[in-house]
């Protein structure tokens, strides 16, 4: 026979929901007292950021007995895998006009310009429609048109010296290869001029095929499809290039040193290498300027170079002309003799580079304008033909 249920009277069910409201309300203030301990535990984290990038105190022992050139030279001499990133700075005393100083670079030369942007000629889109002003820049910086200077010397006697693991390059000038540097041990991470691809069907062009016709004043042409050839320089939204992602991964954790020469730092993916290499790899800044510092405690860490703070343990800052620094630098590690015979070799003299130093400023911000001007009379001209 079934069981019967039990009557359950009004009082019950008040007790009943009552135990069900206190354990809601149990269940309630758990995952309120859980938030509340989350919240709590990243307030701690953050309060310990803070804390952290602020202490007077360095985590660990300094890497560096001073942070100057003398004792990053002393470091340096001991190192075989070096790795050096370098800017247009290192170009600058061959007059080669850079993109980016104010008043002189190509950039600011061409704002005056009706053209979209400044870097519009760097744009895949604007090149498809308009590639004229590509090319008369192409004209101006194609290889062999520029000497190599005192400073791409030195990073290839730092080849010599079995000390080169790799250059990574910004620069679009090829003055690395021209300079003798082994091609194995560059990396460019903007491009090069030395191969081309067609834009349509991506068959491979020479150096030479393309100087001969930009030389012209005219624009190259696949053989095969009749599209546009393009040097193999990096245009904004473009990946980098394979060997870059490659030779990043592959060569960083080995770096026992690292270079860091005539760069302000601002161009994304180039500017976190800094942070690549292990926590206790010197790394030493040449430049005119100071690149690499922190903007923001976000920003404090391995990603950001720490000289000039209490935090510093490898970081050196040398302020000079790229090709001052090197020279100094060369003197510390005792190559004085074979960087002056290896410029001799070459035809190149640090004296005559530092006399024309005065007159190269003047030069190159001539020759942006007048190739600025150059740029934005074919894109002007273009546009008039396509109304």
């Amino acid at each position: 026979m079934a069981e019967s249920k039990k009557p359950t009277d009004d009082k019950d069910e008040r007790t009943n929901d009552n135990k069900d409201k206190q354990t809601n309300d149990d269940d309630d203030n758990d995952n309120d007292e859980s938030v509340f301990s989350k919240l709590q535990d990243l307030m701690n984290r953050f309060s310990g950021l803070m804390s952290s990038s602020t202490s007077d105190e360095p985590v660990e022992d300094p890497v560096l007995k001073s942070f100057d050139l003398k004792s990053a030279a002393e470091y340096m001499s001991k190192c075989s895998n070096i790795i050096v990133m370098a800017g247009a700075g290192i170009s600058t005393s061959a007059g080669i006009p850079d993109f980016r100083s104010p008043g002189t670079g190509l950039y600011s030369q061409l704002s005056k310009y009706d053209l979209p942007s400044p870097e519009a000629i760097f744009h895949l889109e604007f090149f498809r429609n308009n590639p004229k002003p590509f090319f008369l820049l192409a004209k101006e910086l194609y290889p062999q048109k520029f000497t190599p200077t005192p400073t791409h010397f030195f990073i290839r006697l730092l080849n010599e010296k079995n000390k080169l693991l790799r250059i990574f390059t910004q620069n679009i000038d090829s003055l690395e290869r021209i300079a003798g540097i082994p091609s194995e041990k560059i990396v460019e991470a903007h491009g090069t001029f030395f191969t081309s691809h067609c834009l349509n069907c991506r068959k491979e062009y020479d150096l030479e095929f393309v100087k001969e016709v930009i030389f012209k004043d005219e624009i190259p042409h696949c053989t095969d499809c009749d599209g546009i050839v393009k040097p193999d320089i990096i245009f904004f939204g473009e990946s980098l290039p394979d060997r870059f992602q490659q030779c990043v991964q592959s060569d960083f954790s080995k770096a026992d040193f690292l270079i860091i020469i005539g760069t302000s730092l601002q161009v994304a993916p180039f500017n976190r290498l800094v942070s690549f290499v292990d926590k206790n790899c010197p790394r030493l800044l040449i430049n005119m300027e100071p690149a690499g510092k922190a903007t923001s405690i976000w920003d404090l860490g391995s990603s950001s170079l720490l000289y000039d703070t209490n935090k510093n343990r490898r970081d050196v800052f040398h302020k000079s002309t790229c090709d001052d620094g090197v020279t100094e630098l060369a003197k510390l590690l005792g190559w004085e003799d074979d960087f002056n015979k290896l410029l001799e070799s070459e035809g190149v003299s640090v004296k005559n580079v530092k006399e024309n130093l005065s007159t190269i400023p003047n030069e190159t911000e001539e020759n942006a304008n007048h190739l600025a001007e150059q740029m934005a009379a074919a894109t002007l001209n273009d546009n008039k033909k396509k109304e």
